[in-house]
């Protein structure tokens, strides 16, 4: 590792002239980046500067074999010299061979079916709109009939986009105000409180104070930006349950958790987190593509499935042979290093390690797999992670009072030894955020 770090207020000269630059032609909905990246191999990354960085973030759990596998090269390479694009109007092998492989890995049942987009927040848009199809073939909700909009609800502290389908389905209300009015029919539960999702179900009723009936409820497993927060197991089945008797769908929002993240190939297939639940969407991104942009959902069985028909929903992009070449290269080396038993031995080592190292700045750690957070012990996620990236880690202040780790897959038990030798040494007397 590059002995001569900078930090914040030691940018190099490269660094300092690029982010000038970019301040010039950027809007400013991701603040002042702090580096400015060029190149990476493996589990590192180096700025323009020269200087090298041990990624635990991973591009925010998107990298999940790392930076420029050979086999993901070479995969996307190839796609490219062949067709990149062609719209969809037509349909190419890797396409096909990718949602086909995706059901499999969810266990899906026969008749489930795939639609690719993507980023998350258009899986999750898609998943919305399904969801509002369903909800018009409830009883009470048939417009035809004099019926009420069928409503979606989701949880308190929940993340699923920042488009304004998924922003409505999104709890931050600092970025929520700002976009008011969203898209109606979608309310809040607390999360982990089944009383309050059962009062949001009651309301399902005829006359004046009545609502329409509850067509989803959309949820992660992981609360990953309210600081990789797990609902819990126990929770989770009554939610199914709640929903199974009420005709509802459930929608899981595996965006950050899925594509072996966890330990599994998807958060749900853990009885520690889901309870042993099925789910009747599916949304994914992030790591399905290795750092291509991808996302998509997993509509689980032939009657949901043919509720979008053609023209109803759509995107230029979505499913696009390089993206799909890209993903099918990515889940290869997945199965073939053994890299979902990694996430979770590798996620284990660092868990245990972190409160090995005797720091009293760290609480605790939550999470599964390789997406975990340390708790710390006074608001100061920021200035600890400007500690790590100027002695060579990159972790992430996903909340005031929490550090978010999450490395590729492909991280070893040398990489844990070495971030948890920095993390040991983090300053527990770091200024508050």
């Amino acid at each position: 590792m590059n002995a001569e770090q900078h930090g914040p207020e030691t940018l190099g000269p490269e660094d300092s002239k690029w982010l000038g630059e970019y301040a010039d032609v950027h809007m400013s909905v991701f603040g002042t980046p702090l580096r400015v990246m060029d190149h990476g191999e493996g589990m590192r990354i180096w700025d323009v500067d020269g200087n090298e960085y041990l990624d635990f973030l991973a591009g925010i759990a998107v990298n999940s074999i790392g930076y420029a596998h050979p086999a993901w090269v070479k995969a996307v390479a190839e796609q490219a010299a062949k067709v990149a694009h062609t719209s969809n109007y037509f349909a190419t092998e890797p396409q096909i061979s990718l949602a086909a492989r995706l059901i499999k890995l969810a266990g899906a049942p026969e008749g489930s079916h795939v639609y690719f987009g993507n980023s998350g927040a258009e899986g999750n848009e898609a998943a919305l709109k399904l969801a509002k199809l369903y909800g018009r073939t409830l009883p009470g909700a048939a417009p035809a009939l004099g019926g009420k909009p069928a409503r979606i609800v989701a949880l308190t502290n929940g993340f699923h986009g920042r488009t304004l389908g998924a922003l409505s389905a999104t709890w931050k209300p600092a970025i929520r105000k700002p976009f008011e009015p969203l898209v109606p029919g979608i309310e809040f539960a607390q999360a982990g409180d089944i009383y309050a999702l059962h009062e949001a179900f009651a309301a399902t009723g005829q006359g004046p104070y009545g609502k329409g009936p509850v067509a989803a409820v959309i949820l992660e497993l992981i609360q990953g930006e309210a600081g990789v927060k797990p609902l819990g197991a126990d929770y989770v089945r009554q939610v199914r349950a709640m929903c199974d008797a009420h005709h509802a769908l459930l929608i899981v929002d595996e965006v950050q958790t899925g594509i072996g993240r966890t330990g599994a190939w998807f958060a749900f297939q853990r009885e520690d987190l889901s309870g042993g639940i099925t789910p009747d969407i599916v949304t994914f991104a992030k790591g399905v593509a290795g750092g291509f942009p991808m996302g998509g959902m997993i509509a689980f069985g032939a009657k949901l499935s043919a509720l979008f028909t053609p023209g109803s929903h759509g995107s230029t992009f979505a499913g696009n042979p390089l993206g799909a070449a890209a993903a099918m290269a990515t889940l290869d080396v997945i199965e073939q290093e053994g890299l979902v038993a990694n996430a979770e031995e590798r996620g284990r080592q660092l868990r245990d390690g972190i409160m090995a190292t005797g720091n009293p700045l760290y609480v605790s750690v939550r999470g599964r797999g390789l997406l975990d957070a340390v708790e710390l012990a006074h608001p100061c996620a920021h200035a600890a992670m400007a500690w790590c990236m100027e002695h060579g880690l990159i972790v992430n202040a996903v909340r005031a009072d929490a550090l978010r780790l999450a490395p590729p897959l492909i991280v070893s038990a040398a990489d844990v030894d070495e971030a948890l030798a920095i993390l040991r040494d983090v300053p527990a007397d770091l200024p508050d955020d």
